[in-house]
């Protein structure tokens, strides 16, 4: 399957849906993305009404990836830092892939696409996001050229008695 990026695309009602509900089915599959299953679509939709306030603002851009139906199959979200001894500096959160075509290397199409975008912006030199330790992220994000920068034992709780790591990693556009 092929996907289409768009980066900044119009927020109209189907991008808002498609967008929650690939949210939805992402950490309902035990995606590391901010919840922990089982999740509604009415769960995600905070979060994602709070990601939209900021681009709407101008404090972070959005990336999605299209499949030949239009439908939302991934995303990502670019958050330039905002404070101006960081401004050479970006953010990346949300990152997702539907689980119906995880093991494509559409995950890597879009961390390439995420890079591509943040390039596109200006002034970009590098990007950090993190993640969830003990799920396998810190490979695929090696193997998309990030490097681990940073790691806080057990600062994530899944659930009582299972923490994990949070962990930084850095990409350096050039």
């Amino acid at each position: 399957m092929t996907l289409t990026f768009i980066f900044d695309p119009a927020v109209d009602p189907a991008l808002v849906e498609g967008f929650a509900q690939l949210w939805t089915d992402v950490s309902n599959a035990g995606g590391a993305v901010g919840f922990v299953p089982p999740v509604t679509i009415e769960d995600v939709r905070p979060e994602l009404d709070k990601h939209l306030a900021a681009a709407a603002e101008g404090r972070s851009r959005l990336l999605v990836g299209r499949d030949t139906d239009g439908r939302v199959r991934a995303a990502a979200v670019i958050a330039p830092n905002q404070h101006r001894l960081q401004k050479h500096g970006a953010w990346v959160y949300t990152v997702m892939v539907d689980p119906a075509l995880q093991g494509r290397g559409l995950g890597r199409e879009l961390m390439t696409a995420v890079a591509d975008a943040a390039r596109a912006i200006g002034g970009i030199e590098a990007l950090r996001l993190g993640c969830r330790g003990g799920a396998g992220l810190e490979r695929f994000y090696e193997a998309c050229g990030y490097r681990e920068v940073g790691r806080v034992p057990g600062a994530i709780r899944v659930a009582p008695g299972d923490d994990r790591d949070d962990v930084t990693l850095l990409l350096s556009l050039y």
